[in-house]
């Protein structure tokens, strides 16, 4: 049996390297937009999904445009494709979709661009080789120190990341065992994060992150108000502004959209998360009847983002049905209308409290594990990760394991 893993690593970078690494990324960014335009608009009007295709045409070029090594060149390549057969798949199914473009400070490293130690790792840079130690927890059973010091987990590749002011490397690692037990082991480990969708919060995963909608709010408003007094005027000028306005609104809205998508992302790779669950968008405007087109135009969106770029980490995003998920009680399942009041979400069979968001966002989690429940195909994820501990298809908390040791263990909350 295989056990695959990702194990976020924060690195110690020696004094003067981190210059290097950003400009690393940078450049391979660069390869990925580049590869990514040129695949989408194609020859003779057809998408490119062929990699060799791809490398055969561009290969050269960015060599010449990079000072990437030759497989850093070839990983960005390769990562456009792959955004690129995801949008073809979407156009093929009917659904709206543009070119990808990536915008997070990440590079795609494998075992030919990085040489992975279980205390080290040696990156290749623009100026050479890179070496950084890792930042692990003292706790032997505590992950990722947990699969970096077993021996019978290999490194595969990883993606190296920048946030906050440091670097990670969201480490793919592989344990191959006999196949004793392993539906039992499969059933232990599979998550996913439920993630619900608003006017006030864009977006709340189950987990308890918020990611508030008070900057997209702000500048819709703003462009409203601009689009509304050159609308006022009538002169070929203000025609002319309205389309400039229109398209810096597009522009800060696809940015913020992009960064709200990776740290989704970020949520469910540091989580483990198996699949990113979402309430299906086809009738949006009847479940959320004070979004605004803008609003409904970002849902979408986001979930396109999120659908491509989880492919790259293993993660599978999808949509379930949101019926009830708004007013029903995530911990005892009672459904009714006054469970729910704006914000609030108390029940009133068991007396549950917390952020309705959040509640709903459990909620939608819940509803992907009944989808796969019935569906008896013995192949689905079983819990829905929180910010302490998960919560099964039964609607039953099960603490973390160094909670669930003490005595009187405490139930989830919101917060960190």
């Amino acid at each position: 049996m295989e056990y695959r893993r990702t194990a976020v690593i924060k690195l110690d970078t020696p004094e003067g390297a981190d210059d290097s690494l950003r400009e690393t990324v940078a450049q391979f960014k660069h390869c990925a937009n580049t590869a990514a335009e040129w695949c989408w608009h194609g020859d003779d009007g057809y998408h490119v999904t062929s990699k060799a295709k791809a490398e055969r045409a561009l290969y050269d070029r960015l060599r010449d445009e990079t000072d990437l090594t030759a497989n850093l060149v070839q990983k960005g390549i390769r990562r456009a494709v792959e955004a690129v057969k995801s949008g073809v798949s979407r156009l093929e199914r009917g659904e709206n979709t543009s070119q990808p473009h990536f915008s997070a400070d990440s590079a795609v490293y494998d075992k030919r661009s990085a040489t992975f130690h279980r205390d080290h790792v040696s990156l290749s840079t623009i100026d050479g080789r890179v070496e950084c130690d890792y930042i692990l927890p003292d706790d032997s059973e505590t992950p990722p120190t947990k699969y970096v010091s077993d021996e019978d987990f290999a490194f595969r590749m990883a993606h190296l990341q920048y946030r906050d002011g440091d670097w990670y490397l969201h480490a793919s690692m592989r344990k191959v065992e006999a196949d004793e037990d392993s539906s039992e082991f499969e059933s232990k480990h599979r998550t996913v994060l439920g993630v619900d969708l608003g006017v006030n919060n864009l977006a709340v995963a189950s987990t308890g992150r918020f990611w508030s909608a008070d900057e997209f709010n702000h500048w819709r408003r703003e462009y409203e108000t601009r689009r509304a007094s050159l609308q006022q005027c009538g002169s070929r000028h203000a025609h002319e502004n309205i389309e400039s306005v229109g398209q810096k609104e597009y522009g800060r809205f696809e940015i913020y959209l992009h960064t709200v998508a990776n740290e989704l992302i970020e949520e469910a790779v540091e989580h483990d998360c198996s699949h990113i669950v979402f309430e299906d968008l086809t009738h949006i405007r009847e479940n959320i009847p004070e979004a605004t087109w803008q609003h409904v135009w970002a849902f979408r969106r986001l979930y396109e983002y999120v659908e491509y770029k989880a492919k790259e980490h293993g993660v599978e995003a999808i949509q379930v049905d949101p019926r009830n998920t708004s007013k029903r009680c995530s911990t005892c399942g009672f459904t009714h209308d006054d469970n729910r009041s704006e914000e609030s979400f108390e029940c009133q069979q068991c007396g549950y409290e917390n952020h309705a968001d959040y509640n709903a966002s459990k909620n939608i989690g819940l509803q992907y594990l009944r989808r796969r429940q019935n569906a008896g195909d013995g192949g689905a994820p079983v819990d829905v990760r929180l910010n302490r501990g998960t919560l099964n298809v039964s609607g039953e908390y099960v603490p973390p394991a160094s909670v669930e040791a003490q005595n009187g263990s405490p139930r989830e909350s919101l917060g960190a």
